[in-house]
């Protein structure tokens, strides 16, 4: 197989998750992304966040206003003044987080981004190489965060072996839950934690 190469002053990472049930992975990541956001607050200068689906975008940049991040979508469907207008905020440093789909990302432009997070893992392994492309350039150091459920694993050894690297495997804030905890206050469970996932 063909490799491609990913920068060297790239740091790449990738957090692997089983959700409890197949209905709360999407929550459960949501939690997950912002304790990762919280934790690389004092180095983020800025981040792009990469979804594989349109509406998932939507739903995570909402998600990120409603929990009071910085954050604003850009995707195909948006109107192209719109979207410079987006654009141009984050280059200009005025906007924190950028919630993007691989197509709305296709030849942007953008000098300096201290962060890209997976949110979904990409079906293409070559669509990895190109998000992680837009952090650590110019020599500057930057770092890819990737989210993992147990079900993309697959696309993510397909990753590993396009880059030629086993990608550096890091816990999550539900990691260390018990294994019957829900991290959403819909999906009942016979445990409780006293840990605060809402906050």
């Amino acid at each position: 197989a063909k490799q491609a190469t990913t920068s060297s002053t790239i740091s790449q990472s990738v957090t692997i998750h089983t959700p409890q049930k197949k209905q709360s992975a999407g929550f459960d990541k949501r939690v997950i992304l912002r304790e990762i956001l919280k934790t690389e607050r004092n180095n983020l200068k800025n981040g792009i966040i990469f979804c594989n689906k349109k509406i998932d975008v939507d739903i995570l940049d909402k998600s990120l206003k409603k929990h009071g991040f910085d954050s604003n979508a850009i995707h195909g469907d948006l109107e192209q003044k719109e979207r410079t207008t987006i654009l141009k905020s984050f280059i200009e440093g005025k906007l924190k987080l950028l919630v993007a789909s691989d197509v709305a990302a296709r030849g942007l432009d953008i000098p300096s981004v201290s962060h890209v997070i997976n949110f979904d893992i990409p079906i293409h392994p070559e669509d990895y190489v190109h998000r992680i492309g837009r952090t650590g350039r110019a020599g500057r150091h930057g770092k890819a965060i990737s989210i993992c459920l147990k079900s993309e694993i697959k696309n993510l050894e397909k990753i590993e072996e396009l880059v030629g690297t086993k990608i550096k495997k890091i816990t999550n804030v539900l990691s260390s839950l018990p294994k019957n905890y829900s991290a959403n206050p819909k999906i009942k469970t016979q445990s409780k934690s006293n840990v605060n996932i809402q906050k």
